[in-house]
């Protein structure tokens, strides 16, 4: 099997995949300023992936070279559609494929997806089963992960765990809370440590990756070291800061010389008004370019809340970027306020 997660320096550190979000706009922005180990495309339904409506969810499986590894991640109760979808993944070029275990949308739910997963574990092996069996139609060899909860309503780690990695999957990330709990609690690391336990004591190859609450990657290497788990999954944290992985490896081009390389070494780096402004620019033209006749603009105001923020007038700005439509307005209005500054 051509399964890349075995390539990587632990503990490594990966991009979580959220729905209007992480599309390929937002991605290579990161890729360029501060990429992680691994992305993922946003989730995607295999259902759909398996009908007529294909080709308006094909928008969401975008991806560039640059992005590699990438993941993406399909959600589904459909056997027959999971191993189609799967295929055709695979033959998209994907670095590997995942199965969404955990996510708590009651729409998700209503379709047997997702969290309620955790409820019908028989369901679940055939679901990952149908995704080898694809990749395998494909004729492809690529690894399979899962992402879940430590359960439904209540801890499930003794019973569901296991269940997981008798399934041979190459990674397990698992968000530290229930579906019950959302993220009204704060997520319980101990958890994943308990989790790692268990797969050392089965002595499976599974890698396991934590999620919930991680905010920069020195707090992701604590809890990594804390745990013992092999990775730190990050979502929330890296809304408007791209920069959030830059001590991996990401650019400055901004910063020339032995400053630019000094930063991109840094950890927590912080960037100017500026510099984040000009980012908000250039992350908005590339959404426009790649998915402006494919995807609603409004995907990207919600990146404007974090990209204008504690500063001196920035909820004047926030406004008038709500009110826009365009990438041309946004430059406009944005490059205004940097010559005010």
């Amino acid at each position: 099997m051509n399964n890349f997660w075995k390539k990587l320096k632990k503990p490594f550190f990966v991009l979580a995949p959220m729905a209007d979000v992480t599309d390929t706009a937002f991605r290579q922005i990161i890729t360029k300023y501060g990429k992680p180990d691994v992305l993922w495309t946003e989730f995607v339904s295999a259902d759909g992936l398996a009908s007529e409506g294909r080709e308006v969810l094909q928008n969401d499986l975008i991806f560039s070279k640059k992005e590699r590894p990438i993941v993406t991640q399909l959600f589904s109760s459909h056997v027959d559609k999971m191993r189609e979808a799967s295929k055709f993944c695979a033959e998209l070029g994907f670095d590997g494929i995942d199965i969404n275990m955990g996510c708590p949308d009651r729409s998700i739910e209503k379709q047997g997806a997702g969290a309620v997963m955790m409820k019908d574990m028989k369901k679940a092996g055939e679901i990952i089963q149908a995704v080898k069996d694809g990749i395998k139609d494909a004729k492809k060899s690529i690894p399979v992960s899962v992402k879940t909860r430590i359960g439904y309503n209540e801890n499930q780690i003794e019973k569901w765990i296991p269940f997981l990695f008798e399934q041979d999957i190459a990674v397990l990330i698992v968000h530290a809370r229930t579906r019950k709990e959302m993220s009204k609690v704060p997520a319980n690391w101990d958890y994943i440590k308990r989790i790692v336990e268990i797969r050392n004591q089965m002595k499976v190859e599974t890698l396991i990756v934590g999620n919930g609450d991680v905010e920069t990657i020195q707090q992701a290497r604590e809890l990594a070291e804390r745990t013992g788990c092999d990775g730190i999954m990050i979502g929330r944290g890296i809304f408007g800061n791209p920069w959030l992985f830059s001590e991996l490896g990401g650019e400055r081009p901004c910063l020339k010389g032995a400053q630019g390389k000094a930063l991109r070494s840094q950890e927590n780096y912080t960037p100017s008004i500026k510099e984040k402004l000009k980012v908000l620019i250039e992350h908005t033209n590339l959404f426009e370019k790649i998915l402006g006749k494919v995807k609603n603009f409004a995907v990207m105001k919600k990146h404007y809340k974090a990209y204008v923020n504690g500063f001196n007038g920035a909820k004047e700005l926030r406004v008038e970027l709500m009110g826009t439509n365009s990438a041309k307005e946004v430059e406009n209005i944005v490059k205004k306020f940097i010559r005010a500054l």
